[in-house]
């Protein structure tokens, strides 16, 4: 984790908007939840809503900025999530940036043969043994969709396995509002009871809404059933520049907006105080050269970002993703920028690291390396201490100019400070070569085999193994049901 924006230069500051355009984005927001208003496809929410003051004319729902307000009065300024132990592992909030995986690639890079191929539930597991492993990625997503199992349920399976291969916070996906409560009761099997999961959550859900201005029913039902409980959510509508919204960055961040502040409001009233993150990517054009949904393109960079800090909410953020193929050039270029610019526009919970090609594909020899990259970066963008430790007067006048430093006490006390990274090569020609003259990329492969060789995930108790499959195996019997004639 790295805070940045310290005002004694304890790390690095930029921002993409200033005030101005911020509240200029915001203010048509505003206007368009009262004036064109957003459709919301679920009655209970509809009625929430309009009792809470909102307008109500079939779908449509418009809200006046009384209602905005007084839902940002109660809205939590961060999040925090525990590690499945009960220990504090995420304080999402203000300037702090944590990283981790996403969810639902249908194809992964097999890191042994280098060939694309469709993911098991064996990958699942993997992924998350993984990212336990690795020390710069703090959260847990399933990061492929298993094709072995029930389609119509994945997600449970997703979880189940996530839950026994990872301590760190998870954040999961369910494709519908049954999937949602399954696994929060699972999560509640896990934490020795709903109160204590209530208490303590290891656990968020991110919920996918369909657009700024049409909310879907299952992301309706989530957040309504999230709230009730008081557990964090994730709440992300994300738009398309010039397919569902303006083309025009700010146009479409504002329609976008509109949505984000949708959910804000909902929640609060369901139960004031409930954790909302919102989303901080997206906001601005669409590929329209190739209608290919990109995961890294220049101009959407920090701009819902930056109306998450305005709000000064929690971001869920997206970074550490390349729409290359291949382990190239493209992908490195794209991974790192992504990263460093969720860092440095303030994005809390960074997902889909290890993403390729539009997420269609996952990778974990890029997971191995964006950890690397994710270790620079922090190493880089954090504050320099100064004092008299580190201004250490006293050796340079004990030395003076021809003093060996190699072998005083004061380098031995910090020699190990700084970041040099497991797979980032710093030895001269000579060694490499002896070495095997190896690239990254094999370095990453033999990285991941390592980990997977030797990592052991504390695991959960018998009792527990067999209470959360037991939830698996009803979602399965309930859906088998549900195909009968």
């Amino acid at each position: 984790m790295i805070r940045t924006h310290g005002t004694s230069m304890t790390s690095a500051h930029y921002a993409r908007m200033g005030e101005q355009e911020r509240e200029g984005i915001h203010t048509a927001a505003l206007e368009i939840l009262q004036r064109v208003g957003v459709e919301v496809h679920d009655e209970q929410a509809r009625e929430i809503l309009a009792g809470g003051g909102a307008t109500v004319d079939g779908v449509r729902v418009h809200i006046p900025e009384y209602m905005v307000a007084r839902a940002f009065a109660t809205a939590p300024q961060r999040m925090t999530l525990y590690d499945r132990t009960g220990k504090v592992a995420l304080r999402a909030g203000g300037y702090n940036t944590y990283y981790g995986g996403g969810s639902d690639c249908l194809n992964i890079l097999d890191h042994r043969t280098g060939q694309r191929r469709r993911p098991v539930l064996a990958d699942v597991v993997q992924a998350a043994r993984l990212i336990d492993a690795l020390p710069e990625l703090d959260f847990v997503m399933s990061m492929v969709l298993p094709e072995d199992v029930d389609q119509s349920i994945y997600d449970r399976y997703q979880l189940e396995v996530m839950l026994n291969n990872t301590t760190k916070p998870i954040v999961f996906v369910s494709p519908d509002f049954e999937g949602c409560k399954a696994a929060v009761e699972m999560c509640e099997v896990v934490a020795g009871g709903v109160e204590s999961f209530c208490r303590r959550p290891f656990a968020t859900c991110y919920i996918n809404v369909t657009s700024g201005l049409i909310a879907n029913q299952e992301a309706l039902q989530k957040c309504i059933y999230l709230a009730e409980k008081g557990l964090p959510m994730l709440w992300i509508p994300l738009n398309a520049g010039g397919v569902n919204s303006p083309v025009t960055i700010a146009g479409c961040m504002a329609a976008m907006d509109a949505g984000i502040l949708l959910g804000i409001v909902l929640a609060q009233l369901v139960n004031p105080g409930t954790p909302v993150a919102v989303p901080g990517w997206n906001g601005g054009p669409y590929n329209l050269k190739t209608m290919v949904g990109n995961y890294v393109l220049a101009d959407e960079q920090g701009v819902p970002t930056e109306m998450g800090r305005y709000y000064n909410v929690p971001v869920f953020g997206l970074g550490g993703s390349t729409d290359s193929k291949a382990l190239d050039q493209q992908s490195g270029f794209e991974v790192t920028l992504s990263l460093m610019t969720a860092l440095l526009h303030g994005a809390n919970i960074v997902h889909d690291v290890g993403f390729m090609d539009a997420g269609m594909q996952a990778s974990f020899q890029l997971l191995a390396i964006a950890n690397d990259i994710i270790g620079f970066i922090r190493a880089a963008t954090r504050g320099v201490p100064v004092d008299d430790e580190t201004l250490a007067l006293d050796v340079i006048e004990e030395l003076g100019p021809t003093g060996n430093y190699l072998d005083h006490e004061h380098t031995l006390r910090h020699y190990r400070e700084p970041f040099y990274g497991k797979l980032i090569d710093k030895l001269p020609y000579s060694r490499w070569e002896k070495k095997g003259a190896t690239t990254m990329e094999a370095r990453a492969s033999q990285m991941v085999d390592e980990i997977l060789t030797k990592h052991q995930v504390a695991p959960l108790s018998e009792e527990v193994q067999r209470g959360v499959r037991a939830i698996v195996e009803r979602e399965q019997a309930w859906i088998d049901g549900q195909r009968q004639p």
